[in-house]
C-alpha cells in the first residue's frame, strides 16, 4: 500500500467529521481525538486503526504491513456511520434539550419559592 492509495480515504473521513460533526482539526488524529464520544467505541477503534496504517505508510519498510482490504473496511465503517448523522437533527436536539433544561430550572425555582412563602407564613 502506497500514501497514494490511503490518502483519499483518510481526507474522505476528515472531510465527513468536518460536515456531519463540526470537528476540526490538522489531521485526522486530531479530528478524532476531539470528536471523542460523538463517536461509539467501535468507530473510534477503527479509525484509530486507519490513523496508525497512516503512520505507517510512511514508511516504505512498513507499509508492507499494511492490510489494505482492512483499511478499506475500516474507511467504509466509518464513512458509513458519518454519513449516517444528520446535522440538523442534531442541532434540534441540541437546542431542545437546553429548552427542557430551561423549564425544569424554572420549575425548581418556581416550588423553592412557593415552598419559601408557605414557610415564612405568607401563603
Amino acid at each position: 500500500m502506497t500514501p497514494q492509495d490511503l490518502a483519499p480515504q483518510i481526507d474522505d473521513i476528515r472531510s465527513l467529521l468536518e460536515t456531519q460533526l463540526r470537528v476540526r482539526g490538522a489531521t485526522l488524529d486530531k479530528q478524532i481525538h476531539r470528536a471523542g464520544r460523538m463517536l461509539p467505541r467501535r468507530i473510534r477503534a477503527e479509525a484509530a486503526f486507519l490513523i496508525q496504517a497512516n503512520q505507517l505508510v510512511q514508511n516504505p519498510k512498513l507499509a508492507r504491513m499494511i492490510n489494505a482490504g482492512r483499511t478499506q473496511k475500516a474507511h467504509d465503517a466509518v464513512a458509513t456511520y458519518l454519513r449516517g448523522i444528520d446535522p440538523k437533527d442534531r442541532l434540534k436536539g441540541k437546542i431542545l434539550n437546553i429548552a427542557g433544561l430551561l423549564a425544569l430550572n424554572m420549575l425548581v425555582i418556581g416550588a423553592l419559592a412557593v415552598a419559601y412563602l408557605v414557610w415564612r407564613g405568607i401563603v
